[in-house]
């Protein structure tokens, strides 16, 4: 089977067992809540991420009270979430550059947004994807090993798996695939023992194939 004809037929497949998954994992009713907590989701949980944001979101209610907050605060405000002194850091000069720069109106262009502390093309994306409404590919840790099992990636760099998934899903299917591929990340295939004998991409999955080879 072609590549292009295992790209389609995987999205297919994708599209029947997570009909209509685009919705964002994240809690947040604001567009730099968001920002927030993709920031703070870096090597944590959204589950973790979304129990801290829950107090966080509360006590500070504005850019301001980012950016006026004494940094020990933020930090004990976050540490759940680990890498806390970093996260603390990246939140309040993010809140003090989206005030000072941009009007406290978060932008959408990718090149502004990877500007801001704590900000790359993953966190930007997201943003771009969820609020802006714009397709974009976001590239998290179960996109880039279940990409590159599949083989519609190669690459092992995150920005480069991000073009070559441009190239190779349809624009529709940009932000939907993001959230199709983590949960079939969680359920089936995962990290560590994958559950091959139970996934419904198999027999298009080219890691699988290399493996079986192997056996033979």
């Amino acid at each position: 089977m072609l590549k292009k004809d295992r790209v389609k037929e995987t999205i297919k497949r994708l599209d029947v067992y997570y009909p209509g998954l685009d919705k964002c994992y994240l809690n947040y009713s604001t567009p730099y809540e968001l920002l927030f907590a993709t920031i703070l989701s870096a090597q944590c949980t959204d589950d973790r991420v979304n129990m801290t944001t829950k107090q966080l979101f509360k006590r500070y209610k504005c850019l301001n009270d980012y950016a006026n907050a004494p940094i020990e605060e933020l930090e004990i405000a976050v540490k759940s979430t680990g890498f806390y002194r970093n996260k603390a850091r990246h939140l309040k000069g993010s809140a003090t550059m989206l005030i000072d720069e941009y009007d406290s109106i978060l932008p959408s262009e990718i090149e502004k947004l990877i500007l801001l502390p704590g900000v790359g093309r993953k966190t930007a994306n997201v943003v771009r994807s969820h609020i802006f409404k714009i397709p974009s590919v976001v590239v998290d840790t179960h996109v880039k090993r279940i990409s590159n099992r599949l083989g519609i990636a190669k690459s092992k760099d995150p920005v480069k798996i991000e073009f070559e998934l441009m190239k190779a899903l349809p624009k529709k299917n940009y932000i939907r695939y993001n959230q199709q591929v983590i949960a079939f990340g969680r359920e089936i295939c995962k990290s560590q023992n994958p559950k091959c004998e139970i996934c419904f991409l198999r027999d298009v999955c080219q890691e699988l194939k290399k493996k079986t080879k192997k056996i033979k």
